[in-house]
């Protein structure tokens, strides 16, 4: 039996963005990136810090896992909590998961303060967020649908009727389907489809596992 705390929803970034703001001529460049581990995200940050290697910080923050189990954030010489850490709890407040940023300042001369950085790092996140693009993950179950001709009217009915998306068709002596039906809605659907055909289809369950839910 599979908790509800075991399939929570989540999202995802499916394409990354950079954005940048500018306070009292300092230059804050935000760029968001999809990783799905630690060396991936430290790979980022080094090929951001070459990227603009004129560039007097590259701090950076992740979080990895749909229940962000590894987080990390870098102030890289900023005073210490006014940088890294503002930058992950903008990626934590998202309820985007793995999801890393580097956020690279030039100098523009003048101190900003505590405060003045807190806002500058948190909010050049914020303008690159606004910019990404992401997908929302679904825990549901993987089912295989055979049925005769005679039936598949009735199935392909309750499989709109309950959003569900048909990921493969065979069309031969039977008809076969494959679908992902999300997880609150499976024992249900199974039990609809079970009564609509007399118990004549047949169901087999193939795999649990988190799918990309498009809206």
């Amino acid at each position: 039996m599979v908790g509800k705390m075991d399939y929570d929803e989540f999202l995802i970034l499916e394409e990354g963005s950079e954005a940048e703001i500018v306070e009292k001529k300092s230059r804050f460049i935000a760029t968001v990136r999809p990783v799905t581990n630690e060396e991936e995200a430290a790979a980022f940050v080094d090929e951001m810090k070459k990227k603009y290697y004129d560039a007097r910080h590259h701090c950076s923050a992740f979080v990895i896992g749909r229940n962000a189990e590894f987080t990390r954030s870098s102030d890289d010489g900023e005073p210490s909590g006014t940088a890294g850490r503002p930058m992950l709890e903008v990626l934590l407040g998202s309820g985007i998961r793995n999801i890393a940023v580097v956020v690279t300042r030039y100098f523009g001369g003048t101190l900003l303060g505590t405060g003045g950085l807190v806002r500058a790092y948190s909010g050049a996140v914020k303008e690159a967020l606004a910019l990404c693009r992401t997908a929302r993950q679904r825990f549901g179950v993987k089912l295989k649908i055979k049925t005769d001709y005679n039936a598949v009217g009735k199935i392909q009915y309750l499989l709109a009727n309950n959003k569900v998306d048909v990921l493969d068709s065979v069309y031969a002596a039977d008809v076969e389907l494959t679908v992902i039906v999300p997880i609150e809605a499976y024992g249900s659907l199974c039990k609809e489809i079970t009564e609509a055909t007399g118990a004549r289809a047949g169901l087999e369950e193939m795999e649990r596992l988190y799918y990309t839910a498009y809206e």
